[in-house]
């Protein structure tokens, strides 16, 4: 991994870290999630399409809460590489 790599990962991680860490962000996930499971138990039976593009919607909150963790840990695994790299060199 270079150098840039690192530190771009790092920097992320950081940012990641912030969204983690804001209640007002995971309290829109929640209710984004809520909604749209409210949405789909009444939807009606036959309407499959509309069904299926709520359980999408649903699966794509949490994805974007996974993705926000693994650029957590990406980070945590980059800024030890670079800890690292630096003892190495000093």
């Amino acid at each position: 991994m270079n150098d840039d790599k690192i530190q771009r990962q790092i920097n992320e991680a950081a940012q990641a870290d912030a969204l983690m860490k804001n209640e007002f962000l995971w309290e829109q996930f929640a209710y984004l999630e809520n909604e749209y499971t409210k949405a789909w138990k009444v939807m009606p039976a036959k309407d499959t399409d509309g069904r299926e593009k709520l359980w999408l919607a649903v699966n794509v909150v949490g994805k974007v809460k996974d993705h926000l963790q693994t650029v957590l840990n990406d980070g945590k695994l980059a800024k030890r590489e670079l800890e690292r790299l630096t003892s190495k060199q000093g």
